[in-house]
């Protein structure tokens, strides 16, 4: 019997090449250069993600076999007794990745094959065509059109819109003031005016991003019915989900929900009761690959098929993970995708290459891609985070970077 692979070392490493935190898990083993990287990003609270693997997850699975991973999964989950949090999730997710990558690395396969082998050649993606008017987002949505993509998201003023903004009262705090009803109007025009140009031959995608009350939600579920919409993403709030069996019953516009959710609970009854059409999570803020291929089987036996979530606030190694699922799992839908700068792909060697609308992996063992850790430090600077808008910025030893000043 073979000596097992034990665990020697976990750690964290915090990059932000395009001045968004991103948080991998490198756990080091026994068998001298096997090691496996995971993806624990959660931007806005990065630093108690690392706090927590650092601090105790890696005393923990130190000397513990790689090959167990699911004993792994159970324990880790359940030791720290409070759980299904985004940090602690977060925190799980980089550990398996990693985990799944090794055991890709012992077996000499790729991550999908260990799921069960490819049940496509490549995933479709959706890119985002946002625009300060009808015009220029036609423009963004035909540039997408020319380089083969097949589902485009169509924003009109970013998530929210911020076309028509409410007169704030004076003496307000400075800052932007919502109007829903501006937004929900501007929608429809949105689609009305980008569905005529472009015609019927491409899916077309709109993100509420939680921003709506429910009933203005389910209204404009309707009003986007004309537009054959392939989905309406995150049109309610985790805390308003039971307004999905009203939305289901008075409009045909397929949903797409789960981007916040960390907790079984949330999307069970969405599922078991056919609320939603398409299961779209965060796969490092509910655990990572080994709740995220369960999730998937469990959608499958209800007709719902997968979207997961896939910003740059997503690590190129959590990318990767998505990848694997996504070419093993049958019930596949779409995958969000970013678009990498070059310089991300420095740092992150074998990236996921997208090519005429369609992302591939490579054949490597396990996740198929590695980091570059020298570079990565280099962009490891101090990372300040504005809540306010959600945008992330970086200071590095050099002082701002030009992105963060634009």
């Amino acid at each position: 019997m073979s000596k097992p692979i034990t665990i020697t070392n976990v750690r964290t490493i915090l990059t932000a090449p395009e001045t968004i935190p991103l948080v991998v898990v490198k756990i080091e083993t026994s068998e001298p250069g096997l090691y496996g990287l995971g993806c624990a990003t959660f931007t806005q609270r990065y630093l108690a993600v690392a706090t927590a693997i650092d601090q105790y997850l890696a005393p923990y699975l130190i000397g513990k076999d790689v090959a167990n991973i699911e004993d792994i999964w159970q324990t880790c989950q359940v030791n720290g007794y409070w759980r299904n949090g985004p940090i602690t999730n977060n925190a799980l997710s980089g550990v398996d990745m990693a985990l799944w990558d090794i055991k890709g690395k012992v077996a000499g396969m790729p991550v999908y094959d260990l799921l069960g082998g490819k049940a496509r050649a490549g995933a479709a993606v959706y890119r985002h065509a946002d625009g300060k008017s009808l015009t220029e987002v036609e423009e963004n949505v035909r540039k997408y059109m020319e380089q083969g993509l097949l589902y485009i998201r169509c924003q009109w003023g970013g998530y929210g819109g911020r076309i028509d903004q409410i007169k704030a009262p004076e003496g307000a705090p400075e800052g932007a003031y919502f109007d829903p009803h501006g937004y929900a109007r501007n929608t429809v025009k949105l689609f009305d005016h980008i569905r005529n140009a472009v015609g019927d031959d491409i899916e077309l995608l709109h993100d509420v991003h939680e921003r709506l009350a429910p009933i203005e939600a389910v209204r404009l579920s309707k009003n986007l019915e004309p537009y054959r919409l392939f989905f309406l993403e995150d049109a309610l709030s985790p805390e308003a989900v039971d307004w999905f069996a009203v939305m289901r019953q008075q409009s045909a516009t397929p949903i797409a929900m789960g981007e916040l959710f960390t907790h079984p609970q949330e999307w069970l009854p969405l599922i078991q009761n056919r609320l939603i059409d398409f299961i779209r999570c965060h796969i490092s803020t509910i655990g990572g690959i080994t709740p995220a291929k369960k999730l998937a089987h469990l959608c499958e036996a209800f007709g719902i098929r997968t979207a997961w979530h896939g910003p740059g606030d997503v690590s190129p190694v959590g990318h990767a993970a998505n990848l694997h699922i996504d070419l093993s799992s049958y019930n596949f839908g779409v995958q969000e995708w970013w678009g990498p700068s070059d310089l991300i792909k420095e740092v992150f060697p074998g990236t996921p290459e997208l090519r005429g609308g369609y992302l591939y992996a490579n054949d490597k063992p396990g996740l198929g891609i590695d980091i570059d850790e020298k570079l990565a430090a280099k962009y490891g600077g101090t990372i300040d985070i504005n809540i306010s808008i959600g945008y992330p910025f970086l200071h590095n030893d050099e002082g701002l970077t030009d992105k963060a000043k634009n």
